[in-house]
């Protein structure tokens, strides 16, 4: 009986029903017109999607298991490490933090600008270390190993990331004021749209969602992101509001002339749970060990993915310059041609 309980609370917990099961049994609909109550009745509409998502690719004859098996594996292994380590990084920053906040600020609207544009700065900060220092690639990685689009790429994550980024991210935010009841507002609808933007083409084909383009971090944008081109490597690094991804000049828009390549760079095998959740880890520690010297051994941990202490450097900074270097010197020699065709 306790399995089948088990199941059961694993499978409501999944499609998020569970909530609103406990509403049905409870026969009070009263709570439906709280935060808590809006709350209960998203919670489906990701899984549900990801229902539909896979239940189109099959209709259309497209469904490859591979594609969601590794994101489903990376799923459950979390959830039973979860079951062992109980890490309240939220609780403990807000308790540790909000006596040294800057401002103080109320869960009203216009903070609710100011919270978002500070939570997104937040976000930016976590995501653009998670790509740039080694070590914490080796965590972010397994989010962006799988070579497709789908709602299931949402679950694949190794399981010490959320703590770091809930760490990064809420210290952020309360030390810039963000009230505690604000901030986990933010975090509700934050997740909701981080989790859509990960839907894949058998749902919306184009992801720029007309004239929201301009506006937020679409599909298109985030499929951007997950992408191994090297004029994608290293954009679009905010979730709802693309404004640090401006000023900091990491925002990039979907070209049509470009096929997106998802997955990572390093050859890999994205069909290995091995190697999608510790493959960064052990290619980290040959590195390591392979070092010359001391500081070299540091500085691949700290470094960027793809520094290399004799200087032949292969970070997506490198990569990204070298392409759109490339594609300039193209663009002047069929200028020169065109103009010496018209004399």
């Amino acid at each position: 009986m306790n399995i089948l309980q088990t199941l059961y609370e694993e499978l409501t917990g999944f499609f998020g029903i569970g909530g609103i099961i406990q509403i049905v049994k409870s026969g009070d609909y009263s709570v439906l017109s709280t935060f808590e109550g809006i709350r209960h009745l998203m919670g489906p509409i990701i899984p549900l999607l990801l229902l539909l998502e896979i239940i189109r690719a099959a209709f259309y004859k497209r469904f490859k298991i591979d594609e969601y098996k590794i994101p489903f594996l990376v799923f459950i292994l979390n959830r039973f490490i979860s079951r062992f380590i109980s890490i309240a990084a939220v609780a403990f920053c807000i308790g540790l933090l909000e006596p040294y906040a800057i401002i103080t600020t109320t869960f009203t609207w216009y903070w609710l600008i100011y919270g978002y544009i500070v939570w997104e700065l937040a976000h930016f900060a976590y995501h653009y270390f998670g790509h740039k220092v080694r070590i914490l690639w080796c965590l972010h990685s397994t989010h962006h190993a799988p070579q497709q689009m789908n709602l299931s790429v949402n679950f694949a994550h190794f399981f010490l990331e959320a703590p770091y980024a809930d760490v990064i991210r809420t210290s952020i935010c309360i030390l810039l004021g963000v009230n505690p009841a604000l901030l986990f507002f933010i975090m509700f609808v934050d997740g909701f749209w981080g989790s859509f933007i990960h839907i894949g083409e058998n749902v919306i084909r184009d992801g720029r969602l007309g004239f929201l383009n301009n506006l937020l971090l679409t599909p298109s944008h985030h499929r951007v992101h997950h992408a191994k081109n090297p004029l994608y490597m290293d954009t679009n690094f905010c979730n709802l509001l693309n404004i640090w991804d401006r000023i900091f000049h990491t925002y990039q828009n979907e070209r049509r002339d470009i096929n997106i390549e998802y997955g990572i760079t390093r050859e890999m095998n994205p069909n290995s749970l091995w190697d999608v959740y510790f493959g960064e880890f052990v290619c980290l520690g040959r590195d390591i060990a392979s070092a010359p010297d001391f500081k070299s051994k540091l500085l691949y941990i700290v470094m960027p993915p793809g520094w290399s202490p004799d200087g032949n450097h292969k970070t997506a900074k490198t990569v990204r310059d070298a392409f759109i270097e490339e594609e300039n010197i193209i663009k002047d020699v069929e200028a020169v041609s065109t103009v010496r065709a018209s004399a």
